[in-house]
């Protein structure tokens, strides 16, 4: 694997592992309550989402094993686009129920260098 192709893959790992850390022990009112919390976690996908497009442009072979990519690049385009229209329980299932899988999928894939 090459440099840049692990550092986007670095750069994911970490936003998810922030996202983890920051929804730890918190709750869905707790979220929707605090704008700070919610823009930070935004934010973090913000960069996942990134990351993952610039990956894909760069070693798409490697891109194709993230199982949700193409998902995941729109949700940083809707989150930046349309930050007016995000909505905050599409983000609190994502944390809950795809994050996992992402941070799963990167890390194996920095597990095989």
């Amino acid at each position: 694997m090459r440099a840049e192709e692990k550092k986007l893959l670095l750069d994911v790992s970490e936003a998810c592992l922030s996202i983890e850390q920051r929804c730890a022990g918190h709750t869905f009112e707790q979220y929707t309550a605090d704008r700070w919390f919610r823009r930070a976690v935004e934010r973090e996908f913000e960069i996942i989402g990134e990351a993952l497009n610039r990956l894909d442009r760069l070693a798409p072979v490697v891109a194709s094993r993230i199982t949700s990519l193409r998902h995941i690049v729109d949700f940083r385009n809707r989150i930046i686009h349309g930050c007016d229209s995000v909505d905050d329980v599409i983000v609190w299932r994502t944390v809950q129920h795809h994050l996992p899988t992402l941070k799963a999928e990167v890390e194996g894939l920095l597990g095989e260098e």
